[in-house]
């Protein structure tokens, strides 16, 4: 006898926990994708349960309709579903009042952000959303999107340019403040989306730029945030496991870690939900929690996903069980990203990293090294710089640093003869196609690591003069070509983190 399908989750499945209606909408938010859903929305939802207000969430893709149209289908509800080895939870948030594509109604994006009732536009467009030249920091002129944006003030297809126009819309009419709240891993990231917002203003003619530019100094605020929370991509695997757990079909369920957490700095010039009902923590110190995560964490993180996806690991638990791969990640953290680092004097660090590890490990979530391994050229550029260039000032040569680049590289932009398998072949980056045209003319991974670190400065201006690095980075991609990953990782942890950059000789 076959068993009836599940009837589709809506408001009104049984059992589902849920307020009445959704709350009257307060944020915009850009972005919506798995992390949203599992992160600032759980919050969201748990201030609105605890305190109440308007803060409900207008939801926007930038492109895709998967998750917008799911989310009509499904009146705005979704299942959270906490995975670790110990079992499944669930949960099902309610506060997205509504949720469109911006590529198909541009126009409604500005109308969105410049309506009185929009207290707060928040964002999580990934690193690569910014539209900003990983080399510099700054804006992208160059990019045709952006470009577009300084001209077709109606209908912007960058987020940056999004909140510009649906500022200047705001400044024209009602004239009411607003918070602009980045959720990226974007160092510093309020200030630098502020500045990136600046940029584009100075872009627009000189009356225009200067009006503009005065109201958002008087009237907009752009608080700094950290957000942590593994979110892996949604799998048939969970619609699964929740038809049967739950006994209803839903499209779009999200899969987290248990671990959540927020860290932000109280600056909502137009108010803001009660997150710390939720857990989330405000502070004056988000700098150090930031470098904890995006250095010791983020940073780390890439490291286990390149070098597992180079000796066939699917995901960042399988990675992570292969001995020379926690090795390695245990050396990057201790020895290279955590003397960059200002820890909060709430934070114990040997807790700090015997949680991470143990994240990594959960085998349950099976995060892929695809996922994680994706943008790394917007990614690593916030990642490795700065802890590189102040090991090289102090004489020492960051070899796990270089490990980590040039098993990037490997990943990516791999030379030819080399197949780095299907897992780097499934990495997503928009830099992909103009590294993989210097890895076809480069005939060593010493050639390879001059043309992207040195002349395109992918990691930045600093690193690009910094030959001692980009040698050691092109050895070890030859390493990995030659002889294998975890070669190249015995040749980094071979020559001590102790050892100067000026005497290192090669393994």
């Amino acid at each position: 006898m076959t068993r009836p399908k599940p009837a589709p989750l809506t408001a009104s499945t049984p059992g589902i926990v849920r307020r009445d209606a959704v709350p009257a909408p307060g944020i915009v938010h850009l972005g919506l994708g798995n992390f949203h859903r599992a992160h600032q929305a759980v919050y969201t939802d748990a201030a609105i349960s605890a305190h109440g207000g308007d803060w409900g969430i207008i939801g926007v893709s930038s492109r895709s309709s998967a998750v917008t149209n799911a989310m009509h289908a499904q009146d705005m509800t979704y299942t959270v579903v906490e995975i670790s080895p110990e079992g499944s939870t669930f949960s099902t948030p309610r506060v997205h009042s509504d949720a469109f594509v911006a590529a198909e109604n541009p126009e409604r994006v500005v109308a969105e952000i410049g309506a009185a009732s929009t207290r707060i536009v928040s964002l999580t467009v990934t690193e690569n959303g910014y539209t900003y030249s990983p080399a510099t920091g700054s804006l992208n002129v160059a990019d045709a999107d952006v470009q577009h944006d300084l001209v077709q003030a109606a209908a912007p297809r960058t987020p940056i340019g999004q909140i510009v126009r649906g500022l200047q819309q705001r400044s024209r009419t009602h004239g009411e403040p607003v918070t602009i709240l980045s959720c990226d891993n974007l160092s510093d990231n309020g200030h630098h989306t502020r500045r990136l917002v600046r940029e584009f203003i100075s872009l627009l003619p000189a009356a225009e730029a200067n009006e503009t530019r005065q109201w958002i100094d008087a009237n907009v605020t752009f608080p700094s945030s950290m957000v942590d929370r593994i979110v892996p991509a949604t799998t048939e695997h969970y619609r699964t496991l929740v038809a049967e757990q739950l006994g209803y079909t839903d499209r779009i369920p999200v899969p987290a870690e248990p671990f959540t957490m927020w860290i932000l700095e109280d600056n909502f010039i137009a108010g803001r939900p009660a997150w710390e009902a939720g857990g989330a923590v405000f502070t004056d110190d988000v700098a150090g929690y930031e470098q904890l995560k995006v250095r010791l964490l983020n940073g780390t993180h890439s490291l286990i996903a390149y070098l597992g996806a180079l000796s066939g690991a699917a995901t960042i638990p399988d990675s992570t069980a292969l001995d020379y791969v926690e090795h390695a990640a245990r050396a990057i953290l201790r020895h290279e990203y955590l003397p960059s680092v200002t820890v909060p004097a709430d934070v114990d660090v040997d807790s700090y990293e015997a949680q991470l590890f143990s994240r990594w490990r959960n085998s349950a979530l099976g995060h892929r090294t695809s996922q994680v391994g994706s943008d790394g050229s917007v990614k690593l550029r916030q990642r490795i710089p700065l802890p590189a260039l102040q090991m090289l000032d102090g004489g020492v040569m960051p070899h796990f640093l270089a490990l980590t680049t040039a098993a990037y590289l490997s990943c990516i932009a791999p030379l030819h003869g080399f197949d780095p398998g299907i897992h780097a072949h499934k990495m997503q980056d928009p830099a992909r196609e103009s590294l993989q045209r210097l890895a076809a003319g480069s005939a060593s991974g010493r050639e390879l690591a001059a043309k992207v670190i040195g002349q395109l400065h992918l990691l930045g201006d600093e690193l690009a003069t910094r030959d001692d690095f980009i040698h050691r980075t092109g050895e070890l991609i030859d390493i990995i070509h030659q002889h294998g990953p975890l070669a190249a990782a015995r040749a980094a942890a071979e020559s001590t983190a102790l050892l100067p950059a000026q005497s290192r000789s090669n393994p």
